[in-house]
């Protein structure tokens, strides 16, 4: 498994690794269709896109079958949560309060979302 400090995904293959999240194990195919729907994707870039991840140590490939299945390696939370403390520091200068402000502001959230958000906020000032 990739070390969390060597992964760069690229957006594209951030892309692939959700549907794998989500999915779960996937054919090339099966991505490949997913993508498709959001953007012109052509199946034999996805296919070498997925070889690249495979190389990186970002995916798994079982090769037993005549179709290659593709698993997510990297853990989503903590991809997540790298790809995070990256862009506060990159983007924000170290501040978390100045990238949520600014996501809140530049994104409508549900009421949902923003209950869910105080819950976790009162959770914090309460330790």
């Amino acid at each position: 498994m990739a070390a969390i400090n060597n992964l760069k995904p690229t957006e594209s293959e951030l892309e692939i690794l959700q549907i794998l999240w989500e999915k779960g194990n996937c054919t090339v195919r099966d991505v490949h269709e997913i993508l498709e729907k959001n953007k012109d994707a052509g199946y034999t870039t996805t296919l070498k896109l997925m070889q690249i991840m495979l190389e990186k140590g970002l995916v798994a490939r079982d090769a037993s079958s005549k179709t290659h299945i593709y698993r997510a390696l990297v853990n989503q939370e903590k991809t997540q949560q790298h790809l995070v403390d990256k862009m506060i520091d990159n983007v924000f200068n170290g501040s978390a309060a100045r990238m949520v402000m600014q996501a809140l502001g530049n994104h409508t959230a549900s009421k949902e979302e923003i209950d869910s958000i105080k819950k976790y906020l009162d959770g914090l000032s309460n330790q």
